[in-house]
């Protein structure tokens, strides 16, 4: 009697991804393509329809992004096992993905058999995290709040303190407060700084 095959769910908005990733699979004895999904609803839709094994999600779906789709998915299906894989590897992306309950985090430029590795081995179980990405989960200090946050970004954006000040009707002091806190946490000096870090960890992006 054959072993039933992984199940295997491909959700990026991207069609030549998906075909490559579908042709990939498709050649393996061991699993098989049971759904494809273009944006966050779908995908949500087809993970609680069709009940896949293994789900590979792209980080930046539109409408919902991977976490957000990881956390309604979860909402309902707690033993459901997510693959996310993105060009993306700055920090806060990956502490999302992993706040919202992803059990493997990949690049894209994963050699394909690092790829349906990774499939095999949390359809098993497992958590995969390599090791570049699980440094960064060890070295990410302090979360901002969501007001830091936005001081952040609007930094980014080369905003003046009175310009951020009037943005987020805020006093001179309370935004002194945020950004002291901005520069501990972030563990800089200045804004150039602050701003540097924040792009490179994924915590702002510029438009």
């Amino acid at each position: 009697m054959s072993q039933a095959k992984i199940r295997v769910l491909v959700a990026d908005d991207h069609p030549i991804f998906r075909v490559g990733l579908r042709n990939l699979i498709s050649q393996q004895a061991d699993m098989e393509v049971v759904g494809e999904a273009s944006d966050g609803p779908e995908t949500v839709t087809q993970v609680l329809t069709i009940r896949p094994d293994v789900t590979l999600l792209d980080l930046r779906m539109p409408n919902l992004d991977g976490p957000q789709v990881i956390t309604q998915v979860l909402a309902s299906d707690k033993d459901a096992r997510i693959i996310i894989l993105t060009t993306y590897d700055g920090d806060e992306d990956i502490y999302r993905a992993v706040e919202a309950g992803a059990r493997g985090y990949l690049l894209k430029d994963t050699f394909p058999e690092g790829m349906l590795d990774a499939i095999r081995d949390v359809h098993a179980g497992g958590h995969l995290f390599p090791a570049s990405v699980a440094a960064k989960l060890v070295g990410r200090g302090a979360p901002l709040s969501t007001r830091e946050l936005s001081v952040l970004e609007l930094l980014a954006r080369g905003l003046s303190n009175k310009e951020i000040q009037s943005a987020l009707s805020i006093p001179e002091g309370t935004l002194k407060n945020h950004l002291k806190r901005v520069f501990d946490k972030l563990d800089v000096t200045d804004r150039t700084q602050a701003v540097l870090v924040a792009l490179k960890r994924g915590l702002v992006r510029l438009s």
